[in-house]
């Protein structure tokens, strides 16, 4: 029987955080899963996001208990003791699946709800497509900020952060994607190791604040939450987010560099890519339309077949300051299959089908005819009297002889061999078949 403990847990719909609704906001809640999203999760506490709803999910109760998030869930049984899930997503997934019915209220009248989680252990990799599939089936606009491993973590990370992602693709309305090997880009060779995992941390929770920037400032342009749903709803695809902010006169071309050299973005390189670019500045009452022209210049001319939403607000909060805030999202493509068929590109769903349809039909032909047996007379007389000699059971009557008549075989031409000698071996032609070279009776 499954336990779980909610320490301050799950805000209901009626609480005094969804009161945004009421000014036309959108209700958002951010939910960090297991403890990389929990380390996420402190971070944007640090940073200080208003108006917006946080839990914490962990099937670990020590780590659970550390985070500073106050909506806490805990995710356990009395197997597991509140030790966590072993690394096991399996048991991560049971424990969500087990946990489903409450999981589901916990999203009852948000507008959209962001899942912040690193892949490759048990927690984050079980728990989150379920909790992914409980907020799509609440209504909610479901948005996932990931991590996977580094690739020093080891192939057995690797995979079970392959699978997750898969698993999460097919749940939530679209995912954004760190990997974390990305970040080493970033990093010199003498950054520590606490270090590292916190530039991993603030890149993913740069990500998540730009895009709640988006949808929680009313803009002189404004993207309207509807917009946002158009760019991810049903995608269930990666989408590449960049966030970069600069200050100063020169604000406008600094941006612009930090933005094109973020990790998820690849140099700018996969806005090329994508079908539709959404785009979010930011800045104080000093925002000049030279400062908009000039970003949306350099961002449209690396996007020229993609079509661009552009918002614009400002905040008094942000003189002298400009944040820009991209989601680059692609259609969905046909999934290439691991089981493709080199030599024409068909996949072996399709070659299967094929081989279906082909082997349902008539077997064809044979290209060849033998020609009737020719023997002489001699053998011909010594195959007929074996024919006769003690044929049948003795009844009293005299069964009647039979003869090996030549069937009516079309003569046809031997081909290539119509001109070839035969084989013949102590006088006798191999080529003449043993049954009747020997004159055995097939009746």
């Amino acid at each position: 029987m499954n336990e779980s403990t909610n320490t301050e847990s799950s805000v209901p719909a009626t609480s005094p955080a969804a009161t945004p609704a009421a000014n036309g906001k959108p209700i958002i809640k951010i939910v960090g899963v297991g403890n990389a999203g929990l380390a996420v999760l402190d971070c944007i506490v640090a940073r200080g996001i208003d108006s917006v709803e946080l839990l914490a999910i962990n099937s670990d109760a020590a780590s659970l208990a550390a985070c500073s998030v106050p909506s806490k869930m805990l995710l356990e049984n009395k197997l597991m003791r509140g030790l966590g899930t072993g690394g096991d997503p399996e048991r991560g997934r049971q424990l969500a699946d087990a946990e489903l019915p409450k999981l589901k209220p916990l999203f009852e009248g948000v507008s959209g709800v962001f899942i912040v989680v690193g892949l490759g252990g048990g927690a984050g990799s079980g728990i989150c497509p379920v909790l992914a599939r409980a907020a799509k089936e609440a209504g909610a606009l479901t948005l996932a900020f990931i991590t996977t491993p580094f690739d020093c973590e080891g192939s057995r990370r690797r995979e079970i952060a392959s699978e997750a992602l898969d698993d999460l693709k097919a749940a939530a309305d679209g995912v954004i994607c760190l990997p974390n090997q990305k970040v080493l880009k970033l990093i010199d060779e003498n950054t520590s190791l606490i270090d590292t995992f916190k530039s991993s941390n603030d890149l993913l929770a740069d990500g998540v604040q730009g895009v709640w920037r988006l949808l929680a400032h009313r803009g002189l342009i404004e993207i309207h939450f509807s917009d946002f749903c158009k760019l991810l709803r049903d995608r269930h695809t990666e989408s590449a987010l960049g966030v970069a902010e600069a200050s100063g006169l020169d604000r406008s071309q600094e941006v612009i560099q930090k933005l094109f050299a973020h990790p998820l973005l690849e140099g700018g390189e996969i806005l090329g890519e994508s079908d539709a670019i959404l785009v979010s500045l930011l800045g104080g009452p000093d925002l000049s339309m030279a400062q908009i022209n000039r970003v949306m210049e350099q961002i449209q001319n690396r996007c020229e077949k993609a079509q661009v939403m552009m918002g614009a607000a400002v905040d008094e909060s942000f003189r002298d300051r400009l944040s820009v805030t991209l989601i680059a999202a692609r259609k969905n493509g046909k999934s290439e299959s691991v089981y493709e068929v080199r030599g024409n590109g068909e996949s072996a769903e399709e070659l299967d089908d094929q081989l279906m349809t082909r082997g349902g039909g008539a077997r064809p032909p044979s290209r060849f005819i033998p020609p009737p047996p020719s023997l002489p007379a001699d053998k011909m007389q010594k195959m007929l009297a074996k024919q006769g000699r003690g044929g049948g059971a003795k009844t009293g009557k005299a069964l009647p002889k039979m003869r090996q008549a030549q069937l009516p075989l079309e003569i046809v031409s031997k081909g290539r061999f119509d001109k070839s000698e035969p084989t013949i071996h102590q006088g006798e032609d191999l080529d003449v078949p043993t049954y009747i070279r020997r004159g055995i009776s097939l009746n």
